[in-house]
């Protein structure tokens, strides 16, 4: 094959795997607070089973990008398309993206007062698609198991973290979206989330984890995007990232 034929079918090869689409893509999304204009035509795909870490300063936008994927009220998409296993989530309410596997951890965990840890994790089973078990989900985090019947509002800080990672997996997850999941944690609570972490991707499936302990992120990521000022600014795997210290220091601070 010749030089001009090699780069005939390469760039063909690069057209067929843009025209097929991917597990997750969000594509041109253009998101507002009001009049604050926050997710500025936001781009990227998450193949089936990829952890994508996605990184970025206060402020760059993380958290409204996810929020904007759950198709929460707030903040307000505008423009653009997302997807998830062919099924357009820009059309979508937020619990009907839900009902498509689509589930979001976020930052302050949104544990109900005055149920017991069972309780929250059975009120996430309600309505289907059901996912873990309960003895599952206990299986995964032994500590809720032995609180089974404690207040969920008092459990600690890295406990609630489970519960809300634990309720998640009581529904059918097509898509885990974890907003800063190491906040306010203690350094060894970090490592046990890290651990089970590690254990849902052993398990293979799809997430986005938004975390401003970047490192922490990258070790565990398959791929990485960053974003500043609601752009892409880089789109890779999570080792490139790495390893460019450059890159790092400009848009992540370390």
């Amino acid at each position: 094959m010749s030089i001009v034929e090699d780069e005939f079918a390469t760039a063909r090869t690069d057209r067929l795997e843009r025209q097929e689409p991917a597990y997750f893509s969000i594509h041109d999304v253009h998101s507002y607070y009001g009049e604050s204009y926050i997710v500025q035509g936001v781009t990227f795909n998450v193949h089936e089973g990829e952890i994508l870490a996605l990184l970025g300063r206060n402020g760059a936008g993380k958290t409204s990008t996810l929020r904007s994927i759950a198709r929460v009220d707030s903040p307000l998409v505008t423009r653009g398309e997302i997807w998830l296993d062919h099924k357009p989530l820009h059309e979508m309410k937020a619990y009907q993206a839900s009902q498509e596997g689509v589930a979001l951890v976020p930052e302050d965990r949104r544990i109900i007062a005055g149920l017991t840890v069972e309780e929250n994790i059975e009120l996430a089973q309600i309505a289907p698609p059901k996912g873990w078990s309960v003895e599952r989900i206990y299986e995964l985090f032994p500590r809720l198991g032995e609180r089974r019947k404690q207040e969920g509002v008092t459990l600690s800080g890295g406990e609630q973290q489970m519960l809300a990672i634990g309720r998640a997996l009581a529904r059918d997850v097509k898509l885990l979206l974890l907003d800063e999941p190491y906040e306010g944690l203690a350094p060894v609570i970090v490592q046990e989330i890290e651990r089970t972490l590690a254990e849902i991707k052993k398990l293979g499936m799809t997430t986005i984890i938004v975390e401003q302990n970047a490192v922490a992120a990258l070790k565990l990521a398959d791929r990485a995007v960053i974003l500043d000022m609601g752009q892409v600014v880089f789109d890779g795997t999570a080792q490139e990232v790495l390893d460019n210290k450059e890159l790092r220091e400009e848009y992540l601070a370390i």
